[in-house]
């Protein structure tokens, strides 16, 4: 059996890569299990070296490996680049404070001494997604493998030659054998390593359904996980808002990776009066992108992933028109020979849209019109989901006062939502459990232990 990888802005096939057997799966878990063995005795800061080392790796090789990930996943070479160069500062920030975060912490309590140490589980086994296929893997990888676990990375199918582009990076910077490796297991397999013993712990970035799945298997060897599931992040714009500078920002904030991505702005929530100009110039601005050829550095707009994925998308947005909405501008699937969707804008939504009750994963943006405040906090979180999400004002201050109230596990103000391995990355409600990045990040797979030293014979 194998797997095929096609390129989704030509609709042609890219490579073949043979399904492991397995044995063959069990004898890499075997190993990652012996290489923690010996890199847990490492102190955090005797293992930045080599992290230090896989940033270099990184940059040094990021024409190649941008590339790879336009070519497998669509998205734009300019986007593919900015990710290679992300993973690689993302890898500078954990070295930099990882020692710091994980450092003994000193507790007063009734005996001589209390301290609270972090240590690793061993070796943890990620699920991860093929939107940001360095990225995702990597912040899920470095922090983890800096804590003192192994890491075995089972990557989307589409980009399984990202994955092993990431084996790759690792065993270049120096990193022992073994000690992060990349399986292409069949679904049965999967299941049968998150019941291993030697598997420590689970992430997995995905859809909810997925992640209900995974966390159940988790759940039932009790063992712990994180994860990153599904957004339809609110884009929330004030009365008293710029209508340009927000627009411009949710232009920014749909389109990364056409759209493709968790915490793009996904559902346009706009107070009155300023609905009707802000989608207006919305549309404006997203009809001006370019699309076309991702390997392009003009081209703005790369590809939908999949055939399966375009389709979804049409029928997200035909769902949308046929109960009443009208676009401003696309609405259609975009040429072929590869799997495009125009920039969309979509106005007169209703809540019963699919639009607005699911995650869309492209370039299609609802605009909403509320009367205030209230109902526009009402509608953000009239959502099953509660990933991330934005408020756009004049007043700063009231702006996180309307942030604290949205149900989300992120929320930018004047700013649409991204993640920074400094500030902590996750979900609410059906968008996950767990949070990744920054120190809580850190601590997702280490064992927080606590040490109590009393004097002999004090009971």
């Amino acid at each position: 059996m194998t797997i095929r990888t096609t390129n989704p802005a030509t609709g042609e096939p890219l490579a073949e890569y043979p399904i492991m057997a397995r044995s063959e799966v069990m004898d890499i878990t075997r190993r990652a299990h012996e290489a923690f063995l010996s890199w847990r005795d490492l102190t955090p800061r005797q293992r930045v070296p080599y992290f230090l080392e896989l940033a270099a790796v990184l940059r040094g090789n990021l024409d190649e490996w941008a590339r790879l990930i336009t070519l497998e996943m669509g998205k734009t070479i300019v986007e593919s680049r900015a990710e290679i160069e992300k993973c690689a500062w993302m890898t500078e920030v954990y070295a930099q404070r990882a020692p710091d975060w994980l450092a003994d912490e000193d507790v007063e309590a009734d005996g001589l001494r209390h301290v609270i140490t972090m240590q690793p589980l061993g070796v943890v086994f990620s699920i991860m997604p093929w939107n940001y296929p360095f990225w995702q893997a990597l912040r899920f990888a470095v922090p983890g493998m800096l804590a003192g676990n192994a890491s075995l990375l089972k990557h989307a199918s589409n980009v399984t030659g990202c994955g092993l582009a990431i084996e790759a990076a690792f065993r270049r910077a120096g990193f022992p054998d073994d000690l992060f490796r990349t399986v292409v297991p069949d679904h049965e397999t999967v299941s049968e390593l998150i019941g291993d013993d030697r598997i420590r712990g689970v992430s997995l970035t995905g859809s909810t359904q997925v992640g209900a799945h995974i966390g159940a298997l988790a759940g039932r060897q009790i063992k712990p996980a994180v994860l990153e599931l599904g957004g339809s992040d609110p884009f929330i714009v004030l009365e008293d808002a710029d209508i340009d500078f927000a627009a411009r920002g949710a232009a920014a904030g749909r389109m990364v990776a056409a759209g493709q991505s968790c915490i793009a702005s996904k559902r346009f929530i706009v107070v009155e009066p300023l609905a009707e100009a802000f989608a207006a110039r919305l549309a404006e601005l997203m009809g001006a992108l370019k699309s076309g050829d991702p390997l392009d550095p003009e081209t703005r707009v790369g590809a939908i992933a999949s055939e399966a994925a375009l389709r979804e998308l049409a029928g997200q947005c035909d769902d949308a028109l046929a109960r009443g909405a009208c676009a401003l501008v696309g609405g259609r699937p975009g040429p072929g020979p590869g799997f495009f969707f125009q920039p969309t804008v979509l106005v007169g939504v209703t809540p019963e849209m699919r639009v607005m009750r699911e995650e869309v994963f492209g370039p299609i943006a609802p605009v909403f019109a509320v009367r205030d405040e209230d109902q526009a906090v009402s509608m953000a979180n009239a959502s099953e989901f509660g990933l991330g999400g934005s408020v756009w004002t004049a007043d700063p201050a009231r702006g996180e006062r309307v942030a604290r109230r949205v149900e989300s596990g992120t929320l930018f103000v004047n700013s649409f939502t991204k993640s920074d391995p400094r500030m902590p990355f996750g979900g609410v409600k059906r968008s996950g459990i767990g949070r990744e990045l920054s120190r809580y990040g850190l601590m997702a797979f280490v064992n927080i232990k606590g040490i109590n030293v009393y004097e002999h014979g004090s009971g």
